[in-house]
């Protein structure tokens, strides 16, 4: 299997999941996909190390265990004040295998210069290592999820055995502003396929079919000013690193 550049591979995996079309967010009852979106996984990517710099791509994605899901009645809050009652049916007792890799954000013109690739690349390793830089959420903050590397393809999968499963019109993700140079926002779909238990992602500028959401601005970086001094940030990361490995 060819292995793309800066790229990382990790398992995720938690007692729970809900990963939907962002339009059933508002309220009502939510039913999770089958399977982990896009957007969802690139989210998860990004909890683990992220930086203005660049960009995160989900390249493949391998469903260990099987498709199970579980339905619960909730108590969402409405937006004229109170609680309503819903039936949110979750995904139960998952596990993935995820390949993912970066690229420079070329529309981030001034953070030129933090354009290091073995920087970087170091880092995301030891966040991954540690379990992400930040909190890990399946699809919603209800869901805790958990990280670690792994070898994309390694072990026993599921549906290892099943050649095709097709899972129909889905939510691939967001375009957005500060990633495609637009000032707008813009939502696509795809048609995902699973082969041997193996998604693989097309990419964004793939996607063929895409429905504009609103107008929207990028937020910019700068170095210096609402992102760390580069060198600061990775010589403060190493030593903290350092410490809880003992070295330091």
């Amino acid at each position: 299997m060819e292995i793309p550049k800066n790229s990382i591979q990790f398992k995720v995996w938690g007692k729970y999941a809900l990963f939907t079309d962002p339009i059933t967010k508002i309220g009502g009852e939510r039913c999770s996909y089958h399977i982990p979106t896009y957007e969802a996984l690139k989210g998860i990517t990004k909890s683990i190390y992220w930086k203005p710099t660049f960009i995160w791509y989900i390249d493949k994605v391998r469903i260990i265990k099987p498709i199970r899901t579980q339905t619960k009645g909730m108590k969402p809050i409405k937006m004229s004040g109170g609680n309503d009652l819903a039936i949110y049916t979750y995904l139960v007792d998952v596990e993935y295998q995820v390949l993912a890799h970066f690229e420079w954000n070329d529309f981030q013109t001034e953070l030129a210069k933090d354009r290091i690739d073995g920087k970087h690349y170091q880092i995301a390793q030891r966040m991954l290592e540690r379990g992400g830089r930040q909190d890990i959420f399946l699809g919603t903050r209800d869901c805790q999820g958990y990280v670690e590397p792994c070898n994309f393809g390694e072990g026993e999968g599921f549906y290892d055995n099943i050649d095709e499963i097709s899972f129909g019109l889905m939510f691939h993700g967001f375009d957005y502003p500060d990633e495609t140079g637009k000032d707008e926002l813009v939502t696509r779909l795809w048609s995902p396929v699973m082969k041997k238990g193996i998604i693989n992602f097309c990419r964004p500028e793939e996607c063929k079919i895409k429905k504009f959401v609103r107008p929207m601005k990028a937020k910019k970086f700068g170095i210096g000013t609402n992102l760390k001094e580069v060198e600061a940030e990775y010589n403060e990361i190493i030593l903290i690193a350092g410490q809880e490995d003992g070295k330091l």
